[in-house]
């Protein structure tokens, strides 16, 4: 599948950029691989969320002139919450990567039970990572490995290239969830994870270069019974809501992503935004890149 955009998907430009290797949810999709977003600057990948199908998408991408989203180069992820649509993609990244050749431990920062997501990860797979270790195949000493680390808030991360800062958003009765902000030399992009509306990206944000965020259809959210209308508005936002939200924020691009249809296109997501809100909006498919 090509981008959404008009550059090709190898096409390459100096400065960051955002590849987004997954758009889906829960609900399984052939055209869409699970929540997955890189932030590629200066020649590494910084993911944000691990869904299904998270190695083949990056796997993809290399494939087409994006060097470091090859598979044993992908060394840090950012985890936004611990549902399993967001973190069912992480043995992939962490035992196929090794497999590849990842010479270093993968670093995974997320919230709380992190930690602890990462040790039993381990711990599943120890038959595998045993065989491997003993046997024949070659492999490097360390790629199995995993360096977790519980977050909250603040500075994340930091390199010569980026500044991570997590901020907690509100995402279905979890203690706390996560979006990040990424400011590198040339831009400043926001990913909300999931989350209803809250001011926590708008401040995030104000005026950053690319806003992703996720949203369902307001229109088709009127068809969903009553159970399901509890649980995502307290979960999600609406495109109506996401049109507010991004008129505080001023976004220079604002992407729809893990986006909730309900038998809506993207281009009804797309009128639904744009009836209140004049400013540059595009809904994200797999493997565009912005």
């Amino acid at each position: 599948m090509l981008p959404s955009r008009g550059a090709p998907l190898g096409a390459q430009s100096a400065g960051t950029r955002v590849v987004v290797l997954g758009t889906g949810t829960p609900v399984p999709d052939p055209e869409r691989s699970g929540p997955a977003v890189a932030v590629v600057v200066d020649g590494t990948a910084y993911l944000v969320d691990a869904g299904a199908g998270v190695g083949r998408r990056a796997a993809q991408a290399a494939a087409n002139d994006l060097g470091p989203l090859r598979l044993e180069r992908l060394g840090i992820v950012f985890l936004t919450h611990l549902h399993s649509d967001h973190t069912i993609g992480l043995p992939d990244l962490i035992h196929t990567g090794w497999i590849a050749g990842r010479e270093r431990p993968l670093r995974v920062f997320g919230p709380p039970g992190t930690v602890n997501l990462a040790r039993h990860l381990t711990a599943a797979y120890q038959a595998d990572i045993s065989n491997r270790l003993g046997g024949l195949q070659p492999h490097t000493a360390a790629g199995w490995r995993v360096e977790a680390r519980d977050v909250r808030g603040g500075v994340v991360y930091r390199d010569s290239s980026v500044t991570v800062t997590a901020f907690a958003v509100a995402h279905d009765g979890w203690k706390l969830a996560l979006g990040y902000r990424f400011e590198t030399k040339d831009r400043v992009v926001v990913i909300s994870g999931d989350t209803r509306p809250t001011e926590a990206v708008v401040n995030a944000c104000r005026g950053c270069d690319l806003l992703v965020h996720e949203v369902y259809s307001a229109e088709r959210f009127r068809t969903r019974e009553p159970a399901w209308q509890r649980y995502h508005a307290d979960a999600h936002t609406s495109t109506t809501e996401l049109a507010a939200l991004a008129a505080r924020a001023r976004p220079k691009l604002l992407l729809l992503y893990h986006q909730l249809y309900w038998g809506a296109s993207d281009a009804d997501l797309l009128a639904e935004v744009r009836r209140s809100y004049p400013g540059r909006v595009e809904s994200a498919r797999d493997l565009a890149i912005y």
